[in-house]
């Protein structure tokens, strides 16, 4: 039977915060706009569609792609130059369930060119069987569109899908996604069936117990 895995991806398999920080930074000062470091956070995470309206109001569609798709393009140009590596217990895992023959996929916000850039620098594009990124859906997390799409993808049901997240809107998208998940954040824990502060943390049956 169908044991999957629903991987996040940023703040999941990678630590891509800086990056897209300098990102947004330098393609707001391109419009005119000082962004700072806090006004990032609060949105870090969110659609592009739903970031630029918030700093720049009245924003048109057209616009919101521009600079969206300026951002991106700089985004990759920076994980590619940069020494992005994935995080504690990522390779470990993603290898491992593999071999295991669990499938794997990647359910992500984030465009699927960042997707793909981000796969071709850790070297781990070989254990996903699907990626499922900003352009297949059209609702953001706490929805669980996202989750649900990567599940159909894989062909496996929602109660055999165990997702990864770091983020409290993609723990809940699991949630109503019918799906047990994995909460991975230093700090207080997510309120998923098993939390953990990193995935090096992960007890050798973490993944098993869960569908048991």
């Amino acid at each position: 039977m169908i044991k999957a895995v629903l991987w996040d991806l940023d703040g999941t398999l990678i630590d891509s915060e800086q990056y897209h920080w300098l990102a947004w930074r330098a393609s707001m000062a391109a419009e005119g706009v000082q962004l700072s470091h806090e006004q990032f956070l609060k949105t870090f995470g969110l659609r592009n569609d739903a970031i630029i309206p918030q700093w720049i109001p009245g924003a048109t569609p057209e616009e919101i792609v521009r600079i969206g798709d300026a951002k991106e393009e700089l985004y990759r140009r920076l994980v590619r130059e940069g020494s992005l590596e994935p995080l504690p217990g990522v390779r470990h895992w993603t290898e491992r369930l593999a071999a295991d023959g669990w499938s794997q996929a990647i359910a992500s916000s984030a465009p699927r060119q960042n997707v793909d850039a981000v796969l071709q620098v850790i070297g781990l594009g070989h254990c996903f069987q699907a990626i499922v990124s900003a352009e297949d859906v059209t609702r953001g997390k706490p929805d669980p569109q996202v989750f649900l799409v990567a599940a159909e993808r894989l062909g496996s049901p929602p109660a055999r899908s165990i997702v990864v997240e770091d983020a409290p809107a993609g723990v809940e998208a699991a949630r109503r996604a019918g799906m047990p998940s994995i909460g991975v954040r230093k700090g207080s824990p997510l309120p998923a069936e098993l939390a953990v502060s990193s995935l090096a943390d992960l007890p050798p049956d973490a993944f098993t117990r869960l569908l048991k």
